[in-house]
């Protein structure tokens, strides 16, 4: 049995447990969700076990109760399938009376809401789980800590061991627990096989409606193509006509990117809105996001190799991979990742936001002194225009990198640090 990784949800899960009777685990398939629930469950219920299933189901109706005996904390994964299930589990915890009775896990909001009457509130905690960040899969030393930035402690320090040809390839393999470790080959497999499973039947499982697969993938590669940007839906539905010469429209494209966001394949990263002391315009539009890098690449048929030679594409590809690590390294410190541009064109790739007001302003660049000095000065105009009177000042200003050797602090007092040096 492989030894199992720790995550940085562990701890957030444990104090979930501590503060609600019952917690949900939601996120992509394959991120690990029940791997790590088990870690804290006395007892499972797997609800779809092949020769369990329709026993669980018919049970769910005629005595849903029987399905949550077990020692506690009592684990029911891919809770979804009987959705009736949750009001059993909210019923359940409020005659119990005590702390972390149940864990839920799914990988898709239930396709039909009817047989849920109550939203859960004071009994459940939310918890997302997302793929692997660069740390907990070992390929960031861990030597910055986000936490310890927020905290004051500015004198980074830290040895990058990631060449850009190692970036390349931790990019097309993604986050997925079960690639980590594997052979070259068979790592940057999966990723291709997971794009495969959301367009050929985890799509289908939102709604229980069959989708067109030809269009799945094309409106799958449109997004990849425009990952990072705040495109609307049109623009994707113009990008699929001018490039495939396949008719759909905008409803159409939003209906399949819906899809998309209930099972957890597309994350969109919501506008920063600060207090200024300009007159700008906020621009307010979603940045298009995966939840994973790989999938991107395996919609859009490439590898490592394809990225090295086209580093405009690996640049974009990059910064969902530094995304998706901030979304992480955030959540375990009550943080948020949002994205920042205006109407006078001045933009910040990421804001990681606590919930104590203090938020550090980041811009990721896959290397080069150029684009670091860029970056620099962007995170300067940015920091400027903020009106310090009625926010903070931001804790830190940090251009994120790939390639570049390590973790520095410069003479302006701006943060350089390679992903391969962060953690939470």
């Amino acid at each position: 049995m492989n030894k199992y990784r720790s995550r940085i949800v562990d701890a957030i899960l444990q104090d979930k447990l501590e503060a609600k009777g019952a917690v949900l685990i939601e996120g992509p398939k394959w991120c690990g969700k029940t791997t790590t629930a088990a870690q804290k469950a006395a007892s499972i219920l797997r609800m779809d076990n092949p020769t369990e299933k329709e026993q669980n189901l018919s049970l769910a109706k005629l005595n849903p109760l029987r399905l949550l005996k077990g020692e506690t904390p009592r684990l029911i994964d891919e809770w979804q399938i009987a959705p009736s299930l949750w009001d059993t589990v909210r019923y359940e915890v409020d005659q119990r009376s005590k702390m972390g009775q149940f864990i839920l896990t799914g990988s898709a909001v239930p396709p039909d809401t009817k047989e849920i009457t109550h939203s859960g509130t004071g009994r459940f905690s939310w918890l997302l789980m997302r793929p692997m960040s660069l740390f907990e899969s070992g390929e960031s030393s861990g030597e910055v800590s986000l936490k310890d930035l927020f905290d004051g402690k500015l004198d980074v320090d830290g040895e990058n061991k990631n060449d850009i040809e190692k970036l390349a390839f931790l990019i097309c393999r993604g986050g997925w627990p079960g690639a980590v470790g594997l052979k070259e080959k068979p790592a940057l497999q999966q990723a291709f096989d997971y794009y495969a499973g959301v367009v050929k039947s985890d799509i289908n499982r939102v709604d229980g409606n069959a989708k067109n697969e030809e269009r799945v993938m094309r409106i799958v590669r449109s997004y990849a193509r425009n990952q990072g940007s705040q495109v609307a839906m049109t623009v994707i539905a113009n990008d699929i006509m001018s490039n495939d010469a396949f008719s759909v429209n905008e409803d159409t494209v939003q209906t399949y990117i819906q899809s998309l966001k209930k099972i957890f394949v597309v994350e969109d990263m919501t506008a920063w809105n600060p207090n200024l002391r300009s007159k700008s315009a906020i621009r307010t539009s979603d940045t298009r996001y995966f939840v994973d890098p790989s999938i991107a690449v395996a919609s859009l048929g490439l590898g490592p190799e394809d990225l090295l030679n086209d580093l405009n594409t690996y640049g974009l590809l990059f910064e969902t991979l530094c995304v998706r690590d901030l979304r992480v390294f955030a959540e375990s410190i009550n943080g948020s990742v949002y994205h920042y541009r205006d109407n006078a064109g001045l933009e910040c790739d990421s804001v990681v936001h606590l919930r104590n007001g203090k938020y550090g302003l980041i811009e990721i660049k896959l290397g080069g002194d150029t684009l670091i000095e860029e970056a620099a000065s962007n995170l300067k105009k940015l920091a400027l225009k903020i009106d310090t009177s009625r926010m903070n000042e931001p804790s830190f200003l940090m251009v994120l990198t790939g390639v570049g050797h390590y973790a520095y602090k410069r003479e302006d007092g701006i943060l350089v640090v390679p992903i391969g040096c962060l953690k939470n």
